[in-house]
């Protein structure tokens, strides 16, 4: 799954404003103007109605800037703008690491800092993903939410990611 299409998919499951999206990505380090957001947001869907020119190249060339640091970035400030800002400890570096080294660790730390923003249990995400129509088992959910490298780690597919945003979707949008 593409990283424009989380954003889109998120947006609509949580009903994130576009003023809410410009200070989400503040919190997380980027600069992004309410203008990006909104081009972001039409992304693809103005891509495959444009004709043939200059429209669909702008277009894909906007889409290649929301990369997995700008993914990341945007769930970081997700987690500043739910919970607040985490008071860093002495000998902490104030600037979160970030977890997603390539493109197969992205659903995983999706699912990690959604948990984290929304203050979900596992019990919670279990009954998202049921929502979504998904039974997962709490060990299948435990190696999902794993460090990479870590014995038991597994990777989490396209299939679960998309179950848990159209979850997220059913029990915020009521």
């Amino acid at each position: 799954m593409e990283n424009i299409d989380i954003l889109k998919r998120l947006r609509y499951a949580l009903d994130i404003k576009d003023a809410d999206m410009v200070e989400i990505f503040r919190l997380g380090g980027e600069a992004v103007t309410k203008e990006e957001v909104k081009k972001m947001l039409l992304g693809q869907n103005a891509s495959d109605s444009a004709s043939e020119g200059t429209a669909g190249k702008e277009t894909s060339d906007d889409n290649s800037k929301w990369d997995n640091h700008m993914l990341e970035s945007f769930l970081n400030g997700f987690i500043i703008f739910k919970r607040g800002k985490k008071e860093a400890n002495p000998g902490e570096s104030e600037k979160q690491p970030f977890m997603i080294n390539d493109d197969k660790d992205v659903n995983n730390v999706l699912l990690k800092k959604l948990k984290i923003a929304l203050s979900l249990t596992g019990e919670d995400m279990l009954a998202v993903f049921k929502a979504g129509g998904v039974e997962l088992s709490n060990g299948e959910l435990s190696a999902v939410l794993r460090r990479q490298g870590q014995r038991n780690y597994k990777i989490c597919g396209d299939r679960y990611a998309r179950t848990f945003l159209k979850g997220l979707a059913l029990k915020y949008r009521r």
